[in-house]
């Protein structure tokens, strides 16, 4: 019983409804009371059976809400027109400043240069 599928679970929690709903009708047959059925091992089982069977359904619907935002916002994305750089932009900018340490180590150059 280890599927991941939602369809498989919904019907793993109809059986474990089905049985539940068998077993209480057995005992209240049997001329058991209430706070006694509750009690019973069996009846516990399978509580416990579909409290994981609810909760993996749980899961499952949050990874579906989870997928369908996903592919929401990439649709948006793809949606919205790119916001390429231009070939103005491309190309290195010249009416930048350079530097102070840039212009030390040119002068360094240059006195060097002088030197020899």
């Amino acid at each position: 019983m280890a599927s991941k599928s939602k369809a498989s679970r919904l019907e793993q929690k109809a059986y474990w409804e089905e049985k539940l709903n068998k077993r209480v009708s057995f005992l209240t047959e049997k001329g058991l009371e209430p706070g006694k059925i509750a009690k019973d091992t069996g009846v516990r089982k399978i509580r416990g059976q579909m409290r994981g069977t609810e909760a993996r359904l749980k899961v499952i619907s949050n990874l579906e809400r989870k997928a369908e935002a996903m592919a929401r916002i990439k649709a948006e994305k793809m949606a919205e027109p790119k916001k390429g750089k231009g070939k103005d932009e491309k190309g290195p900018k010249e009416d930048l400043a350079v530097s102070k340490r840039q212009q030390k180590k040119k002068k360094k150059k240059e006195s060097k240069a002088k030197e020899s």
